[in-house]
């Protein structure tokens, strides 16, 4: 397998560089773009662990050699937030990024699986979308918004409540992935039960668990080590499906448009990137009043993507 990260020398991709480093299988290609000049720096130091991963480091001017044959691309390039910024406020910063970014994938490893990292997510992917389909080479099931973060952050909480290990927990994350859009689906939360009081404080503390690190971060950055962990496993589940094994995660894609044009749910994992968008079953009454309560705005969130590629 050959894996690119596009945004290599920030701070999620960094730590996803490591992580993929480490736990890629034996033979695997790790390609590190990035249009700052630490980015060659960043691949020796990563190159001296001593794994059977073979990496090289891109500059600014070599986007299209570090993406040909790239089987994975993930993409944590673009500027992180800081305190008083919403998602949407990244988005003038941000869409131009992916845009361009896209462009190259479209031209040089059509045939990749995509993992926009890039925040607004509910965005980015949309725009993304519409690049690939203006080059004519959109294949809706290798295009993915990774929102493995906010099933990390469900496990954890949920074991620091309950004093459970979080490896026994399994959450599901419905929606999009900003503040209200996501929607961790408690009750289906396997051996777990909980008040309505621990429901809505725990829904409100994984929506808002971004900001929780912005603040805490004091103006130095948002999530990257955690958001670094959860593209790692996303990009490892997809690795493990592509080499012919079924895997399951959450994440952000294109399904039937029952709810909106793209929504984060499980997903069945395959040689051909998604195989099977799996229904995720029924909803709490707080669970169904909390997403016919966000639908609106994440379908905004679409469009606004949409519009910004067309024009």
């Amino acid at each position: 397998m050959k894996v690119a990260v596009l945004g290599a020398a920030g701070g999620i991709g960094q730590a996803l560089s490591l992580l993929l480093k480490t736990q890629l299988p034996a033979g695997s290609e790790l390609s590190l773009y990035d249009v700052a000049p630490v980015v060659p720096g960043v691949a020796v130091d990563l190159s001296h662990i001593p794994t059977d991963v073979k990496i090289a480091g891109f500059g600014k001017d070599d986007l299209a050699a570090a993406l040909v044959g790239s089987d994975v691309v993930l993409i944590p390039a673009g500027v992180p937030r800081k305190p008083g910024m919403d998602r949407s406020d990244l988005f003038n910063m941000n869409a131009g990024i992916v845009k361009n970014l896209v462009e190259a994938i479209a031209d040089n490893c059509p045939d990749a699986c995509v993992g926009i990292i890039t925040n607004p997510v509910n965005t980015t992917v949309a725009i993304a979308a519409e690049v690939l389909k203006a080059k004519g080479v959109y294949n809706k099931h290798k295009l993915f918004g990774v929102t493995t973060l906010d099933v990390i952050r469900s496990e954890a909480f949920i074991a620091e409540l309950r004093g459970l290990n979080p490896a026994n927990i399994d959450v599901p994350v419905i929606g999009g992935h900003s503040g209200t859009t996501i929607l961790p689906l408690l009750s289906q939360v396997k051996g777990v039960s909980f008040s309505d009081d621990e429901i809505k404080s725990l829904t409100h503390r994984i929506q808002n668990a971004g900001t929780e690190v912005v603040e805490a971060k004091a103006g130095g950055g948002s999530a990257t080590l955690s958001m670094g962990q959860a593209a790692a496993r996303f990009c490892l589940s997809l690795v493990k499906a592509l080499n012919g094994e079924h895997v399951t995660e959450y994440a952000y894609v294109e399904g039937d448009g029952s709810d909106a044009q793209f929504f984060a749910q499980a997903v069945r994992l395959g040689q051909q990137g998604i195989e099977e968008i799996l229904p995720y079953g029924e909803l709490s009454a707080f669970e169904q009043q909390c997403k016919a309560e966000m639908l609106d705005g994440l379908k905004g969130d679409i469009q606004k993507g949409i519009d910004f590629v067309k024009g």
